[in-house]
């Protein structure tokens, strides 16, 4: 089974992706699965879904929706797009999403220490990447100068 970083441990990730192009039967056990299929259907006859959001997809106008999911995961098409930050922050600070907030797709090990100042708690990283030392690099840092998900205050207000 694979493995994946949520918080501080590395566990069993026992959530299947299924891609967006995916036009078959949904098979039964955690799914995550693209927003638009999630909106359209919740889940039953032993499937539990979650949504899985694009960094083009629009969350605004279907925020108070995904606040009802168990987990919602953020895919990064590559490395170098950053739209999935703006999306955790939106989650987490304007909507309140309080669930699991999972990176995954092309996400890397220098990004982790970010990903969690931004409202990630889980991280599915590549294939091969070594997860004992992708989870030292979410404490890589002791002292943050700005206030973000993780920490309220800037460092200025903290002393």
């Amino acid at each position: 089974m694979p493995r994946l970083i949520k918080g501080e441990s590395i566990i069993d990730n026992d959530w299947q992706w299924i891609p967006a192009d995916f036009a078959g039967d949904l098979p039964a056990g955690k799914l995550l699965v693209p927003m638009a299929r999630w909106l359209a259907d919740k889940g039953g006859e032993g499937r539990e879904l979650a949504p899985w959001i694009d960094s083009e997809d629009d969350i605004e106008p279907v925020a108070s929706q995904l606040l009802t999911a168990p987990l919602i995961a953020v895919n990064f098409p590559t490395f170098m797009d950053g739209r999935g930050f703006s999306t955790a922050r939106l989650l987490r600070e304007r909507y309140g999403y309080q669930g699991e907030l999972r990176a995954v797709g092309h996400v890397i090990q220098d990004q982790l220490f970010f990903l969690k100042r931004c409202g990630f708690d889980a991280y599915d990283l590549r294939e091969g990447t070594n997860l004992e030392n992708a989870l030292a690099s979410l404490n890589a840092f002791t002292v943050t100068y700005q206030a973000a998900t993780d920490t309220a205050e800037p460092l200025f207000r903290r002393r």
